[in-house]
């Protein structure tokens, strides 16, 4: 049974602006966060040297700025990037430091209230209204995914269990007991949940479930499609990063045709990660973000390193702002093999094509020689497990050819059995890159 559509609702009239209005309010509040970052944060002080915000006569002036990158707030670590005094912090979050060394964001009250309704902008988009229950299972902590999703929940005039990551037993316990229209958590943990619900011999009909808010990792509507048909709810993708404020940055609506970005406290650019250049309209590239109402750490272009497109054509929904696809990868996670570029989100792609495969894989790359080898080990769909050696060769075969499809690669598949790869809470790791590495030892990439 598909998942049912919501009924679309616009929470905020800025999210309906005309373009134009939009774009004047970007421009005020741009030439204003230029003035502020500069009197408050020593590094902008200096990247912006003889530069003020009147000196902006329109947002493609945005483009004589410089870049701020990871690099530039690790060196500022802890706190070098913090534009209010110590005393004016209400809350201090940071990214998951998979990619090295973590980066601390300070908050102030007004963040904290700008976010709460972001994150119910997103919510609303996808079908959450007041008087739902919504089970919240990711972790509570540094990490924003969390407080974010919470007080969103609790804007939109809905209630929240917060029952954290981990547990996969109590998860469903909980589900079944209190019976929650929603859940928030990342998708790879999501598929774990609809796997354990099909081990328990649950019908998606059984479940309370109505509604999915997930983040957190690049996922694809392959993904989403085996989410709803384990869970019966309707999924919906949605965006963020710590450094600029955490989940509400960008969300789906009900027509699920990209996410929407809030124009109106962000200005979002799509570059060439090589030359900075803007990228052609709805062509991939790298996010680039500027934050126009943040005060606690503003971030000018900030180097988000997640590619993905925009577009800016109208949506059913009534929404007017630009429009975000799914992140297909980082471009620090690219994957160059044999001179080919390649995301792990391809390989996925391909493997969810082949029903017989489970969700779960990890990419293994070495270079045993002269030449880069991929090894693609797959778990087994518990159903096809006790199936005859020649079925198992032809899975290969066809796993091994879905993925030559998509990368224009010829990858190695090891077919293994169900339950074998590691299961993961937060964000999943999808890739071991061993080509690198000292011998006996795995060099892992979160994806």
């Amino acid at each position: 049974m598909p998942a049912q559509k919501p009924e679309n609702r616009v929470l905020d009239a800025e999210e309906s602006f005309p373009r134009e209005r939009m774009a004047a309010l970007q421009l005020e509040r741009l030439r204003k966060m230029i003035d502020y970052a500069k009197a408050r944060t020593p590094f902008y002080e200096k990247a912006l040297a003889g530069v003020s915000g009147g000196d902006l006569k329109s947002l493609d002036d945005i483009r004589r700025l410089p870049v701020t990158t990871k690099a530039d707030l690790r060196d500022a670590y802890p706190l070098g990037f913090m534009a209010i005094p110590r005393h004016e912090i209400a809350r201090i979050h940071g990214s998951s430091g998979t990619t090295g060394k973590m980066t601390f964001v300070p908050y102030s009250k007004n963040d904290l209230r700008n976010w709460t309704r972001l994150v119910a902008r997103f919510l609303c988009a996808g079908g959450l209204g007041p008087g739902q229950l919504v089970q919240i299972s990711f972790g509570y902590g540094l990490f924003t995914g969390g407080f974010g999703l919470h007080y969103g929940v609790e804007e939109m005039g809905s209630a929240v269990v917060p029952a954290a990551s981990g547990n996969t037993e109590r998860q469903l316990a909980i589900i079944r007991d209190l019976r929650p229209d929603g859940l928030v958590c990342t998708p790879s943990y999501a598929l774990a949940l609809g796997e354990a619900i099909r081990a328990h011999g649950v019908k998606p009909g059984d479940l309370s479930l109505k509604l999915g808010f997930f983040g957190g990792e690049p996922w694809t509507d392959e993904i989403r499609r085996r989410i709803e048909e384990d869970t019966g709810l309707f999924a919906t993708d949605n965006y963020g990063l710590s450094e600029v404020i955490g989940p509400g940055a960008s969300g789906e609506c009900v027509e699920r045709r990209g996410m929407h970005f809030s124009e109106d406290h962000f200005l979002v650019e799509c570059l060439d990660p090589d030359t900075l250049s803007p990228v052609d309209e709805g062509g991939r590239g790298e996010l680039v973000i500027t934050t126009l109402t943040k005060e606690g750490m503003p971030v000018i272009r900030y180097r988000t390193r997640d590619i993905a497109s925009l577009n800016r054509a109208p949506c059913p929904c009534g929404r007017t702002g630009v429009r975000m696809s799914r992140v297909t990868g980082r471009s620090d996670d690219m994957l160059v093999i044999r001179g080919v570029n390649v995301y792990p989100t391809q390989i996925e792609e391909a493997l969810l094509r082949v029903r017989e495969a489970a969700p779960h894989y990890l990419i293994e790359v070495t270079r045993p020689f002269a030449m880069d080898e991929v090894k693609v080990k797959v778990e087994v769909a518990p159903e096809m497990f006790s199936a005859s050696m020649s079925d198992m060769v032809k899975l290969q075969e066809r796993l091994a050819a879905a993925i030559s499809s998509v990368t224009g690669i010829r990858m190695t598949v090891e077919l293994v059995a169900p339950h074998t790869l590691e299961r993961f809470q937060g964000k999943a790791k999808r890739v071991s890159d061993l080509r690198a590495a000292p011998a006996g030892k795995q060099a892992a990439r979160p994806q």
